[in-house]
């Protein structure tokens, strides 16, 4: 705020307290979060009944792997190139596109008894992916500057809330119905949210200028592709596969291509001057590692605690009791979101990723009861919460308001690859060191205890990086809205 605007506002002493907040504005806010809850408690819903898809569809685990793979490729796509569509054409139009994919996709998956039709489902619901970015950007410029910090917080944290509530409802789903009920939950909360957006969600002006780059579109989404296809399927390849190497290769060969042919263009997809910049490039950056933590904390928690009793670490725990030890996470992450706004971005980041570390440190020593298991994991999901809710604000100070939702899609891209990174690398580690019982080859304890490891240290780095984060960038006033 300018010292101008600043001395008028000290002047209003009769004004109304801007602290307050209308019922209007609240009801966007919850309208707008609950598109964003919907959308993320797709990328875990169906960790927990995967086993009952094989046998339901009659597939292999390879084929009913592509239902989480083609979400997670469709939607490498989709983030960037949505996030670059809304600061064209409208940012609340985009939301409203994507949120249509999610029932859409939603409702193939509903309707169908065979795995085909329903990896084609859900690679329509990858498109959904880009409504979190873009319901952030909207939050932003639709809500006033004095709350637009706890809207974006909030939304920004429903991509861990709904990763953790996702786990406890499929479980309960699995326990008592039939799958296909998680497809008709998002079927039906994507119709309720759809009206809700139109009416009350103001329609901010259009920011950007220029012309979609569709060759940038295509090589970023190519270069994504061939990142991410390996690390889901690497562990089923072999690592030293001749396609694994060779996608990889291809992946920076792509990327490099990409960043020289954006450097040339008016109308870029990604600004790769302004997103080379410390304070967003060292933000991106730890929002990998960020990412990387909230995938490990998903797969290391319910598993572990569903190992049989005795592997010398398990409980035995059926599916709902292993996603119910990921609820106290999700429900603290929610909570802790406007404490993450009342914080510098800057220090919320360095504190987040400091409690996430504590939380998996903590897992590799107090393994003896569920007790300590879930205390872990939720320090773990409160210190994700506060960290994801901090990394938009960081994003808003570094860049132009023409370029936030693209900002905000390319920072989602960046917390996407850390999970795959999690899954890759995590899939890997407790493959490696196992027991065998009855001719199952279980993880040993040493296997999470690695994990938890990997997920500390990579916490750590996040705040190391957060430390060097410029406490302030030469666009920060300009790329806030009035």
């Amino acid at each position: 705020m300018s010292q101008a605007a600043a001395a008028v506002a000290g002047s209003e002493e009769s004004a109304p307290p801007k602290s307050s907040w209308t019922g209007k504005q609240m009801i966007v806010l919850l309208v707008i979060g609950t598109a964003a809850l919907m959308v993320s408690l797709t990328q875990s819903l169906l960790v927990p009944v995967m086993s009952e898809l094989g046998v339901d569809l009659n597939a292999s685990s390879d084929g009913i792997a592509w239902l989480l793979t083609s979400t997670l490729l469709v939607g490498a796509v989709a983030v960037p190139a949505f996030g670059r569509l809304g600061d064209l054409y409208g940012t609340k139009l985009m939301v409203l596109i994507s949120l249509s994919a999610l029932i859409a996709g939603s409702l193939v998956c509903a309707l169908s008894d065979s795995l085909a039709p329903m990896i084609v489902g859900r690679a329509i619901v990858g498109l959904s992916v880009a409504t979190v970015p873009l319901s952030i950007s909207l939050v932003g410029v639709v809500l006033p500057r004095e709350h637009s910090g706890a809207g974006i917080a909030l939304i920004s944290a429903m991509l861990g809330v709904g990763g953790a509530l996702g786990l406890p409802l499929s479980g309960v789903i699995a326990e008592y119905t039939d799958y296909h009920v998680l497809f008709w939950i998002c079927v039906v909360g994507g119709i309720l949210v759809i009206p809700g957006i139109v009416a009350l969600v103001p329609n901010p002006p259009r920011a950007g200028k220029g012309r979609m780059d569709i060759i940038g579109t295509v090589l970023l989404g190519a270069a994504m592709l061939s990142l991410l296809l390996p690390l889901a399927q690497g562990s089923k390849w072999g690592w030293s596969d001749p396609l694994t190497v060779g996608l990889l290769v291809a992946a920076a060969v792509l990327l490099v291509v990409f960043v020289l042919v954006q450097l040339k263009l008016k109308s870029p997809l990604v600004d790769v001057r302004t997103t080379a910049r410390p304070a967003l490039l060292l933000t991106n950056i730890a929002s990998l590692f960020v990412g990387f933590a909230l995938f490990a904390t998903l797969i290391g928690t319910a598993t572990y605690v569903q190992m049989p009793e005795v592997t010398g670490y398990g409980f035995g725990k059926s599916i709902l009791v292993g996603g119910l030890c990921m609820l106290p996470g999700g429900i603290i992450m929610l909570l802790l979101s406007p404490v993450s706004a009342k914080l510098a971005p800057r220090t919320a980041l360095i504190v987040g990723s400091l409690i996430i570390a504590l939380g998996f440190a903590s897992r590799i020593f107090l393994t003896d009861s569920l007790v300590e298991v879930i205390v872990g994991a939720t320090i773990a999901g409160a210190g994700t919460g506060i960290a994801y809710a901090a990394m938009p604000g960081l994003i808003s100070h570094a860049t132009p308001l023409s370029e936030l939702a693209a900002a905000n899609g390319l920072n989602a891209l960046f917390r996407s690859v850390g999970s795959s990174l999690a899954s890759a690398i995590g899939g890997a580690v407790l493959a490696a060191k196992t027991m065998d019982l009855g001719g199952h080859a279980l993880p040993t304890l040493g296997a999470y205890q690695l994990l938890f490891g990997l997920c500390a240290g990579a916490a750590v780095l996040a705040a190391g990086l957060a430390l060097l984060i410029p406490k302030h960038s030469a666009t920060a006033d300009a790329a806030l809205p009035e």
